[in-house]
């Protein structure tokens, strides 16, 4: 399970990201398939990691929405 971050980004597209997982970053045209994107890029990030031998790193990131 990952955390993961959406918001519109400048060009109206949907940006999605898993902070755990550093430059994990899709888009899409509308949040789900900005999601879906990520899923699939979280998917092909860590099989990089693991086939490099790599460490994959924990889930580690806590959310709080601030109202200012």
């Amino acid at each position: 399970m990952r955390q993961v971050l959406i918001h519109r980004g400048e060009d109206g597209f949907w940006v999605a990201e898993c902070p755990s997982l550093p430059g994990c970053v899709s888009q899409g045209a509308d949040q789900q398939v900005a999601l879906e994107n990520l899923k699939e890029a979280i998917t092909a990030y860590i099989a990089a990691l693991e086939a490099d031998n790599l460490a994959v790193p924990e889930e580690h990131f806590d959310a709080h929405l601030v109202t200012v």
